[in-house]
């Protein structure tokens, strides 16, 4: 089964091309994408335990992706958080782990790891 997945990004062109490589590369099935912090805390809230990955941007159209991280800390053990940024220092690679994020990824050289990296994930499935 493919994984129910958010996507928060603010650029249509990435969207774009993130929804089928996420089909095709890491089984992934886009159910909602948000293009503002405030837009991703509510689709992720309205969801409720029926996601099961949130690939987030760091830089929204309004508000940040740290925030997102923030408002989900405390989702279901089989939700995942990642962080795909065009600006992947170390000090944004810690604080966004302190928040919640399970990763981040360089979205302008390592989509492979992110890919490799999203067939990976075990998420429990309840019978």
């Amino acid at each position: 089964m493919p994984l129910q997945t958010v996507l928060i990004e603010d650029s249509n062109t990435i969207r774009e091309a993130l929804i089928p490589a996420l089909a095709d590369l890491a089984d992934a099935e886009v159910v909602a994408v948000a293009e503002t912090a405030s837009e991703a805390a509510a689709v992720l809230e309205k969801l409720g335990n029926t996601w099961d990955l949130a690939v987030v941007d760091l830089f929204l159209r309004e508000g940040s992706g740290l925030t997102v991280l923030r408002a989900c800390k405390e989702r279901a053990p089989h939700q995942r958080m990642v962080v795909l940024t065009n600006y992947p220092t170390e000090e944004m690679r810690r604080h966004s782990l302190e928040l919640g994020a399970d990763a981040l990824f360089d979205k302008s050289n390592q989509l492979d790891l992110f890919f490799e990296w999203c067939l990976r994930i075990d998420i429990p499935r309840s019978s």
